[in-house]
């Protein structure tokens, strides 16, 4: 077995010594390094490189730069989605955006993960867990959301929220660690 088919399921993994792995990651950073110094005006150009590297769009979606991300393949967008400046995608396992998503500067969603095992993680294993973002949510600035999370519809998550569980649809929640604070009706 591939050390890709082993990230995709959900094992550990090594990327680091895998080709395939390899020369896909440089692809996803050659192509982001194109847009996040592709020239604002420029904005036809920005959204065919975009839906370059993301795995699936819809039409109406703008990602401010500068954006990274570790594959892009693995990424799907919906209608309606933004991203604020500066956020990163570490797109191991899939990661999906429903419509109607807003996220704020400096964000951070987190595929990858290590074993807690020192004798594993030195010999630099991780493994890769999906990420699930529902319709009509929304992301304050500096929220970083961990692997294997999923959140439901109609969510605020507030600024600066780790989150490591999953969020349920119709709250907004926040906090290190993120935690339901009240419902929305």
């Amino acid at each position: 077995m591939t050390e890709k088919e082993k990230r995709d399921n959900g094992e550990l993994y090594d990327a680091n010594y895998d080709k395939d792995l390899e020369e896909e990651r440089i692809r996803a950073k050659e192509l982001c390094f194109k847009y996040n110094n592709l020239e604002p005006l420029k904005q036809e150009e920005r959204k065919k490189l975009i839906k370059e590297i993301l795995g699936k769009t819809k039409e109406n979606l703008l990602i401010e730069s500068n954006f990274y991300c570790d594959y892009g393949y693995n990424i799907s967008v919906g209608e309606n989605f933004y991203m604020n400046h500066n956020c990163v995608i570490l797109d191991g396992a899939k990661v999906e955006f429903g419509d109607n998503v807003f996220i704020g500067p400096n964000c951070g969603f987190y595929t990858a993960g290590h074993p807690k095992e020192i004798e594993l993680r030195n010999k630099g294993l991780e493994y890769a867990r999906p990420i699930k973002i529902g319709n009509n949510v929304w992301f304050g600035g500096n929220v970083v959301v961990l692997p294997g999370v999923t959140i439901g519809d109609n969510v605020t998550i507030g600024a600066g929220s780790v989150v490591t569980k999953d969020i349920p649809s119709n709250v907004v929640a926040y906090g290190n660690p993120c935690k339901i604070k009240t419902s929305i009706n």
